[in-house]
């Protein structure tokens, strides 16, 4: 199975547009301690000419012109993007999904959750529904993931619930089990991604339901709970956000402690969270426990 990182920031990026916090101000003052980042997406492929991604960020356009793997080959119209799986309706997950409406098929997985959500929003009809075929995921059970028209892929997809909360834009409405889900990848030869962006807390059932896989790309989004408000760019923690942080004695280094997963990076990262700054003593806390941080442009084969 082929991974490649299209992004690794949280909503809006890094530097974020707006933005003049400690860190932003490293990349916009073009400090080479750190690198722009776009909008958090994983593309997947088991033969490298096929891939899924993981979330469609608002940033896809970018993100396909500084990728080969999915450009556009051939004649006439022809990408080798086959699909795209949603973990949530959260903008920065589903934003892409506008930039691929030029009449391609795909194949369009999410949870009876987002799939109503798209289609109570009359702006995603842009999806030729002639083209674009919406694949219902059942959490806990294992599905192929098909190319359009229908063979298979040589990938399995998983999905099962995770701490969290529903999308932003959602709040208010009735929770659901499938507001904030983790995928498990699986190829043929049963190389194993566990991709879980969003997340509250590293519980037992978490650890377990991805103990055996061989990469986690896990939710990066704060080095601490209070880190937007200590900025002074927000006024919500990283728990009322639904995101575990990475630092302190309750947050996802901690959680993940023993895991014997080979490869971890925290990937989702905000544009505050000072992991970014290369050198940094959290970046170090990081290494120094055995993950890495997540960079746009990374290609791994499991």
């Amino acid at each position: 199975m082929k991974v490649r990182v299209l992004g690794s920031a949280a909503g809006g990026g890094y530097p974020q547009w707006n933005c003049r916090c400690p860190v932003c101000v490293l990349a916009w003052n073009g400090d080479k301690r750190v690198r722009p980042r776009t909008q958090s997406s994983v593309a997947v492929s088991a033969d490298g000419e096929h891939w899924f991604l993981l979330n469609a960020s608002p940033d896809l356009k970018q993100q396909i012109l500084a990728n080969p793997p999915v450009q556009p080959r051939g004649d006439g119209r022809h990408s080798p993007i086959a699909g795209v799986v949603m973990t949530n309706a959260d903008v920065d997950h589903v934003g892409g999904l506008l930039s691929l409406r030029e009449r391609q098929p795909l194949m369009l997985y999410g949870t009876d959750r987002v799939l109503a959500t798209l289609a109570g929003n009359a702006i995603f009809g842009v999806l030729d529904g002639s083209l674009v075929s919406r694949q219902a995921m059942t959490l806990d059970r294992p599905m192929p993931l098909l190319l359009p028209g229908g063979t298979e892929s040589g990938l399995t997809l998983e999905a099962f619930a995770v701490p969290g909360k529903p999308a932003l834009w959602l709040e208010g409405g009735p929770a659901s089990r499938e507001d904030t889900i983790g995928l498990v990848v699986r190829d043929a030869a049963g190389a194993t991604l566990a991709y879980i962006p969003a997340c509250a807390d590293v519980t037992d059932a978490v650890r377990q339901r991805v103990a055996h896989a061989a990469m986690l790309l896990f939710d990066g989004t704060l080095w601490r709970d209070d880190e937007m408000i200590a900025a002074g760019v927000g006024s919500k923690t990283g728990a009322r956000m639904g995101h575990v942080s990475i630092g302190g004695a309750k947050g996802a280094l901690a959680g993940w402690k023993g895991t014997p997963i080979p490869r971890k990076l925290f990937i989702h990262i905000n544009n505050t969270n000072p992991v970014l700054i290369d050198g940094s003593p959290e970046r170090q806390v990081v290494t120094d426990a055995g993950w890495a941080i997540a960079e746009d442009g990374q290609e791994f084969t499991l």
